[in-house]
């Protein structure tokens, strides 16, 4: 059984249920008064992030802590790899200080999945966010609450997401977050919508698992969910639309727009948010817009995934071929092994 988490394509539909349930019992730990669990006590678990992060790097810390594993941050300025050393010198150095698990994010797509099939280091491999590549961990969280929102945090035990209509606005050439989740809403059954400009789609995009618009008016009444894609900058080396005005104008989402959307529909980013160019205020602060809840999920999504790759009694998320999950020797479900453990 493999035990690393690169892409949410890698996920079944059993898989990703398992995961999802499994963060509605970790999120239960944050409404106690002592938000620790003994789980991964005695575990060490390597943050190796050689791309600036807020939100992904304070998540996963937050989650090693809360399951009481032993963490190491690291980052690469600041570090050998600035004078230069690769990655597999990192990966050796890792190893030998004995580490059960690496988050890593990397500017490189492919990186984690490098890392975690080169044979350097003998450790859970997750993908933090790889270049334009994957960042499953995000969908996850974002499918987390999409079912929370649409479904219901009781009632959405055990259930995917079908019939639910999901629209991502943006930039998705440059988008991991995009790809990982038309991946994972497609695994869950969902329908999914892009909406971008033809300049910010990539290659191919037609041979994807959904439908795509360059109409966003057209597709705000059909919407159970509209997520919002940071336009990203750093990763553009030329002029992909006339101005941020025209951008604003054409794809950003306000007041008027959001008012087009059934009452039950909900706003997502990924974030970080640019106020005024694809959000304006007035929607980012609104009750219908999930981003900071997305923040919040997301520390209960990265326990459950290391709980399942390190500590879990189910078989954890794992790359194709996909194997069945099993029940351990004793025959305790993950969910009871957790609740005897609270």
């Amino acid at each position: 059984m493999q035990r690393h988490l690169i892409s949410a394509a890698d996920l079944t539909r059993d898989d990703a249920v398992l995961i999802l349930d499994t963060a509605e019992e970790m999120a239960r730990v944050a409404d106690r008064p002592i938000k620790k669990l003994p789980t991964l006590r005695g575990r060490t678990v390597v943050n190796l992030f050689f791309e600036d992060s807020t939100r992904t790097r304070i998540s996963f810390e937050a989650a090693e802590k809360r399951l009481s594993a032993d963490v190491i941050n690291f980052t690469a300025k600041g570090s050998s790899v600035s004078k230069g050393e690769s990655l597999k010198d990192t990966a050796q150095t890792l190893a030998a200080m004995g580490v059960d698990a690496v988050v890593i994010r990397h500017g490189a797509s492919g990186a984690p999945y490098r890392l975690a099939n080169s044979g350097w280091i003998d450790a859970a491999v997750i993908n933090a966010g790889d270049g334009t590549h994957q960042h499953p961990t995000q969908a996850l969280l974002d499918a987390f609450t999409l079912r929370r929102r649409l479904v219901g945090r009781d009632a959405g035990l055990g259930q995917d997401l079908s019939g639910r209509r999901v629209t991502l606005v943006g930039d998705v050439l440059h988008s991991r977050v995009a790809r990982s989740n038309v991946d994972l809403l497609h695994t869950l059954g969902a329908d999914v919508t892009l909406v971008a400009p033809p300049t910010l789609l990539p290659v191919g995009v037609e041979t994807w698992p959904c439908e795509v618009s360059y109409d966003l008016d057209a597709t705000l009444s059909k919407s159970d969910a509209v997520m919002m894609l940071r336009v990203q900058r750093e990763r553009m080396n030329a002029a992909f639309f006339p101005t941020e005005r025209e951008y604003a104008r054409r794809y950003g989402l306000d007041g008027e727009r959001m008012a087009r959307m059934p009452e039950h529909a909900i706003v997502m980013h990924p974030g970080p948010m640019v106020r005024g160019m694809e959000i304006t205020a007035e929607v980012a602060d609104s009750d219908r817009c999930t981003a900071v809840e997305q923040v919040a999920n997301g520390v209960s999504i990265r326990m459950a995934v290391l709980y399942l790759l390190l500590g879990g009694m189910e078989s954890a998320p794992q790359a194709r071929p996909p194997v069945s999950h099993h029940r351990p020797s004793d025959e305790r479900s993950a969910r009871t092994s957790f609740a005897e453990e609270k």
